[in-house]
């Protein structure tokens, strides 16, 4: 076969190929958007998309739980150990009991009160740990401010130097 005996143009064929790679394209960027949409349309690297849909779930269940006074299953979810039961000696620092003081509704170190509604304004990944600006009750004055570690899936509060910025 010499350079002038080259094979007929298949038209066909390429046509089909730059469908496949147009839909494949299209496909990935399709799926790209809608994880982007489901982790609540995030302002961080896709990368962490995941540790934002993982953390609101977490504390949305953990806040449900309170609101329910559910505070046994709220602490299970808050250590992320559904037997914490069976070896209470390995949460020392932070026991159900010092727990209950924070969360229960009678409590008065509960700064927020009977907690009946909550929302999650804010969200950003900062040091590896996923920090969530949750109104309590709809209220605007004093929001809590908790983070969420992917790599052990615990909550815990937030350092007081560490915020977000809600808005006016």
């Amino acid at each position: 076969m010499t350079l002038l005996d080259a094979p007929v143009f298949d038209e066909r064929r390429d046509r089909r190929r730059q469908l496949m790679f147009y839909s494949g394209v299209g496909s990935v960027l399709l799926l790209v958007i809608v994880f982007w949409l489901v982790s609540g349309m995030p302002i961080d690297w896709p990368w962490q998309w995941y540790s934002h849909l993982a953390g609101k779930s977490t504390a949305n269940h953990f806040l449900e739980a309170v609101e329910k006074n559910d505070l046994r299953k709220a602490y299970s979810i808050w250590l992320h150990d559904p037997d914490w039961q069976k070896h209470p000696e390995k949460y020392g620092s932070y026991p159900f009991s010092r727990f209950q003081q924070d969360w229960s509704t009678t409590s008065p170190d509960n700064e927020y009160g009977v907690i009946q509604t909550h929302k999650i304004v804010a969200a950003r990944v900062y040091h590896n740990v996923l920090l969530m600006g949750i109104l309590i009750n709809g209220r605007k004055s004093k929001a809590l401010f908790l983070t969420y570690f992917p790599k052990d899936k615990t909550l815990n509060f937030a350092p007081p130097d560490e915020e977000l910025y809600l808005g006016p």
